[in-house]
């Protein structure tokens, strides 16, 4: 077993243990994988200021997301197919966070339901993303199963009405159900490790909508459902809806301009969550880092902003953090943890981004993770 040190060594690592078609699923963007790569480079651009003579004693990182208290302003992002990057995907990585003390986030296309996670980690609390579904009926039962569930706090995706051209996904055959091509058949043979372990569970499909949609009894039946589902016509108002029908705390994910944030406000979310869905949608918008100082400027104190994009380390937590964010999400660094070791990979990539973070801080002459700011950056760096 190779020494993992930092995010990339359980990213190679995941790669030589992941099939292919699911590994690309994740390391890739739309289009060109212009913005992809921008919501990770446009962080090293961001320079810290290191503080010396400063006493360092009794830093805590400890904070709140939404009312819950963390024990880092970090958070679980939603993942789709998460269950395919290892058996159990979705529950391994929920035991994580919950043993971690952060929040854990349920993908509408998650491949363990939202009863697996409950039972599978006894109970605890845990958020729900939900996508906008033509089939009001459906959602009426989705947002119910979360709420039996006892999640707590619905995470609201805005931006996939339309889905963006991820070219990867294309040349991999990936679809529901994935094609079984021969290079796809070939990759699979090098991959025992991951290939025994789903023999080994039940979960393989989409656990949140096959047999609970309507005429949805299995994968080759999900592939149309969702092409259709999908609502293009979505608007402020049906948040409205949701809000009303969820009851609890909600979160507006993918806001990417200073005047959609304002709008948000609007519609009393509890949170949003500046994103661009991680370079997957649309190539040639900003980063997620490039965006979140103009969007907290317009919202101010009038709503939590939080942020998701890029983060590899817990040097990008603590910058995000100091351009107003008040917590963040890592999704490609968790499933590469996952990917790489089960859910020993995820606790081991937690830990990475805590000790990252928490260094960090020291260096940059502060203790306390809500005591940070702007003053912690070197000016004209972001």
């Amino acid at each position: 077993m190779p020494v993992i040190t930092h995010i990339e060594d359980l990213r190679v690592l995941a790669k030589k243990r992941v099939p292919r078609m699911f590994y690309d699923y994740a390391d890739a963007g739309s289009w060109t994988e212009s913005t992809y790569r921008a919501n990770e480079a446009d962080f090293k651009n961001i320079l810290l200021r290191q503080r010396v003579a400063v006493n360092m004693e009794g830093r805590t990182t400890r904070t709140t997301m939404v009312g819950q208290d963390v024990a880092m302003p970090v958070a679980i992002a939603p993942t789709g197919n998460t269950g395919m990057f290892h058996a159990d995907g979705e529950i391994l990585a929920a035991r994580a966070a919950k043993a971690f003390g952060i929040a854990f986030t349920l993908s509408t296309m998650s491949i363990c339901s939202i009863e697996d996670v409950s039972h599978g980690t006894g109970g605890h609390p845990f958020w729900f993303q939900l996508y906008m579904m033509r089939d009001r009926d459906f959602m009426e039962r989705l947002i119910d199963r979360a709420k039996a569930a006892h999640c707590s706090a619905l995470v609201v995706t805005l931006d996939l009405q339309v889905l963006g051209q991820r070219h990867k996904d294309i040349k991999n055959g990936l679809s529901t159900p994935p094609k079984p091509t021969w290079p796809n058949l070939l990759n699979l043979a090098t991959k025992p490790r991951w290939c025994l372990g789903m023999l080994g569970t039940p979960r393989r499909s989409f656990g949140n909508i096959v047999g609970h949609a309507k005429n949805v009894g299995d994968l080759s039946s999900l592939s149309s459902w969702t092409a259709e589902q999908f609502d293009q016509a979505l608007c402020w108002k049906d948040i409205e809806w949701i809000k009303q029908r969820w009851g609890g705390k909600l979160i507006l994910k993918g806001i990417l301009d200073a005047e959609d944030a304002r709008l948000a406000v609007e519609t009393g979310a509890d949170a949003i969550i500046v994103s661009n869905h991680g370079g997957r949608q649309l190539d040639g918008a900003p980063s997620s880092i490039a965006a979140l100082p103009a969007i907290v400027d317009a919202v101010g104190s009038r709503i939590e902003v939080h942020f998701d994009g890029g983060i590899r380390s817990g040097q990008d937590v603590l910058k995000a953090v100091a351009l107003g964010a008040k917590g963040t999400y890592i999704g490609r660094a968790m499933l590469w943890g996952l990917g790489a070791m089960g859910q020993a990979g995820v606790t081991q990539a937690l830990n990475i981004i805590h000790k990252e973070l928490d260094i960090t801080m020291a260096f940059c002459g502060r203790t306390d993770i809500k005591a940070v700011d702007q003053g912690i950056l070197l000016p004209g760096t972001y």
